[in-house]
Parts: structure tokens; C-alpha cells; sequence
């Protein structure tokens, strides 16, 4: 299997749980998540869903218990629109870089103010 055809699946397949996350799965403990990227294996048996979540440590927690809950009938729906030949097993990883970059302007911001600041006694 060739790695462009695995990344134009993964596509296909965050494109498809981002729009079934918004239509059809109605768990309350799914809040604010959005599909960063999807990586399919070589093979097409295994997906890592890479998500962002928007909140608090139990926010996440709980979004990632309603997404594992509702893997089997996004895999079904994936089976159904997609119709490959084997549907992925889907891996959900929680993808903090959204937060981390965040972290980083903060801290850059902070110095910038920091040295601009006048130092006493000048």
C-alpha cells in the first residue's frame, strides 16, 4: 500500500468524523473537539485520530471516553461511505500541541513586555 494513498484515506476519514462529530453523535460527554489529523497505516487496519479538545483536564477525559464509546458506529459509518476493504481500527490520541504553541506566545509575549520594561534605577 502506498503512503500517499494511506494519507489521502486519513483525509477522507478526518473530513468524515469531523462532519459525523457535528451531525450525529449526540454523547454529552463529547465537548468542543476538533480532528487535527488522521494517520492510517500502510495496511489500512489502524487509524490514530489525533483530537484537540477545548477545556479543562476532565473535559478531556470525558471526550475521550465518548469518542472511544462511540468508535464502533463511527467505524460502521466509515465502512459505509468510504466502502474500503477493511475499516480502521480507530486509535484516539489526545494532540496538546494547540495548547503547548499557545503556551509559547504567552512566554514570548511575557519576555517582550519584560524587557521593555525600564529597569530600576535607569
Amino acid at each position: 500500500m502506498s503512503n500517499q494513498r494511506a494519507a489521502r484515506v486519513g483525509e477522507e476519514i478526518r473530513e468524515l468524523l469531523a462532519k459525523l462529530l457535528r451531525d450525529e453523535v449526540k454523547d454529552p460527554r463529547i465537548g468542543f473537539v476538533s480532528i487535527v489529523k488522521v494517520e492510517v497505516a500502510g495496511d489500512l487496519r489502524h487509524a490514530k485520530v489525533f483530537i484537540s479538545v477545548l477545556g479543562d483536564e476532565n473535559q478531556k477525559k470525558e471526550s475521550m471516553k465518548g469518542l472511544t464509546k462511540a468508535s464502533g458506529f463511527l467505524r460502521s459509518e466509515i465502512a459505509q461511505v468510504l466502502r474500503l476493504r477493511y475499516t480502521p481500527e480507530l486509535h484516539f490520541v489526545l494532540d496538546e500541541s494547540i495548547e503547548h504553541g499557545q503556551r509559547i506566545a504567552q512566554l514570548l509575549v511575557q519576555v517582550q513586555k519584560e524587557q521593555n520594561e525600564p529597569k530600576k534605577g535607569e
